[in-house]
């Protein structure tokens, strides 16, 4: 059995603890946010979960590696989406299709913790995400400004996205149990 906590959610996985952490949080908890992006060499990115507030790719990681550790996915880090890297996303127009995205977003807020007021080559350096789609310019300029946001030298005025009202993000959940597939 293995055990971590998942989007603030202590969790037990009754999988092989071999198991790569992506296919856990897809298959097993239905967190489809973390996107399948290949593995290995190939992997773009998309994958990426924060583990005890480092950006990691999940594909790359196994239960057994994640066990005690605390794993924020693209669900777990708003409910609403109204986190200053979401926003600043939509904002600066930097969401092509969408499949890097979440990885991109886990990416510079991991970076964002570290360091608020990243320079071009500090975002560049942290975000080795792949989107083919071309969105970098409007990247760097949605991790800045998310930068300025959380440093509260700004404000983005974009109107958050639908989703889980405050009313549904305040309640409890309880503990998650996944089993093992039949």
């Amino acid at each position: 059995m293995s055990r971590m906590t998942v989007n603030n959610r202590p969790v037990e996985f009754d999988l092989d603890p071999r198991t790569p952490l992506i296919y856990a949080l897809r298959e097993a908890m239905n967190l489809t946010g973390t996107k399948a992006c290949g593995g290995g060499t190939d992997c773009g990115g998309a994958c990426m979960v924060l583990v005890d507030g480092v950006a990691l790719r999940s594909c790359a990681i196994t239960l057994a590696e994640a066990e005690g550790r605390i794993i924020i996915t693209i669900e777990g880090l708003s409910r609403d989406r109204a986190h200053p890297v979401q926003q600043a996303m939509v904002a600066q127009q930097a969401i092509q299709c969408g499949y890097c995205t979440p990885g991109i977003i886990i990416a510079a807020t991991a970076l964002l913790q570290r360091n608020p007021a990243p320079t071009r080559e500090d975002i560049d350096a942290a975000i080795p995400n792949m989107c083919r789609c071309g969105v970098y310019p409007r990247l760097i300029k949605a991790v800045e400004q998310a930068g300025r946001v959380a440093r509260r030298q700004e404000r983005i005025s974009a109107a958050p996205a639908p989703g889980i009202t405050p009313e549904d993000a305040a309640r409890a959940v309880p503990a998650l149990r996944v089993p093992a597939p039949e």
